[in-house]
């Protein structure tokens, strides 16, 4: 039996497959390649070049491969871009995640791991936010997120499927090893422009907003490392696989840090004094957003290792740096 990992190619689901594969799992990736890399895929897993919503690929490779259980990471996930494209976002996170859980049913899968956001909570008036906050979305992406997470729920039910939806909060940093990293070009991540505003790849950082009812009037947000997140995947799927019930639960730290700090930190950990600028507000962006993490922490026994903004910009900044000294093309051939 084996693993399918969607999405597993980008940012985040590049390092779900390193994860699994060190701990010895059988594991097939499936992406279309639209952000991710096909070098990025951990050594000896095989990459399936598609999308989700093509429920014939996708049914073949169920099949083919003695597909189990689905760890679900494909999806568009820029707050801006997504109101200023609605309707491509429904079509690829909702409609897509719609194919692929009756693909998941069909196939007789019975463990889904599913990658939503705190974005699904909107501006919460409470802080910590828990999972039991009536969900609020503000953007397309928060809607479609959800959407998938009510359709998910109505099929578990219906049809005997278990899942775990882990509502993401900020997610930074790179592999602690440098095997891989957020490698998108343009994105959007603070950390990441930071870290490149730092190693002159921009020629400055823009702070959307300075006006916030904040402390410092810049957003807060609650940064969690990359391979803290995808280990908590990795107990999300022991947990269903040792009998647990379907269940939401945030994956954050339980505390944030404001666009200001997490920019002077940068700029610590570099040691370099980039430039700065003010903007107006993003579209879709909320003043506050911190996990309530006591309810993973006790059901899932997850035990973070990387609680540390220091660490996570070091690992941001030093897979940065393995960037601008590899050519991309040449990373699968080393990787391998």
């Amino acid at each position: 039996m084996s693993i399918l990992v969607t999405g597993g190619a980008g940012y985040i689901g590049s390092h779900m497959t390193y994860e699994l594969a060190d701990a010895g799992e059988r594991v097939v990736v499936l992406d279309n390649l639209s952000t991710g890399f096909d070098w990025a895929v951990a050594k000896g897993v095989p990459l399936i070049v598609g999308d989700t919503g093509d429920q014939k690929l996708v049914a073949q490779m169920i099949r083919e491969h003695k597909v189990d259980s689905i760890i679900h990471f494909a999806a568009r996930l820029v707050v801006p871009d997504s109101v200023a494209d609605p309707l491509g976002y429904y079509k690829n996170n909702t409609v897509n995640s719609r194919a692929l859980i009756e693909n998941v049913i069909k196939g007789g899968v019975r463990q889904f791991v599913f990658s939503s956001t705190c974005a699904v909570y909107g501006n919460p008036a409470q802080m910590p936010v828990t999972e039991d906050t009536l969900p609020a979305p503000i953007s397309p992406y928060g809607w479609s997120k959800l959407m998938t997470e009510i359709m998910l729920r109505d099929a578990g039910t219906a049809h005997d499927l278990r899942y775990v939806i882990l509502r993401y909060f900020n997610v930074a940093g790179a592999d602690p090893n440098c095997r891989t990293g957020q490698s998108t070009k343009n994105a959007t991540q603070l950390i990441k422009v930071a870290v490149e505003a730092a190693l002159e790849l921009r020629a400055k950082l823009d702070i959307y907003g300075s006006d916030y009812p904040t402390p410092d009037g810049t957003c807060i947000r609650d940064y969690i490392h990359v391979s803290d997140l995808v280990r908590a995947h990795l107990d999300a799927l022991r947990y269903l696989r040792t009998g647990g019930v379907s269940v939401t639960l945030n994956c954050g730290y339980g505390h944030g840090f404001s666009v200001r700090e997490v920019v002077e930190m940068v700029k610590r950990v570099s040691g370099v004094d980039f430039k700065v600028e003010i903007g107006p507000r993003r579209a879709g962006d909320p003043a506050q957003i911190v996990a309530a993490s006591n309810r993973i922490r006790a059901m899932l026994e997850w035990a973070p290792q990387y609680d540390d903004l220091a660490t996570i910009i070091a690992h941001a900044l030093a897979w940065e740096q393995r960037l601008r000294r590899h050519d991309p093309a040449k990373r699968r051939t080393e990787n391998e």
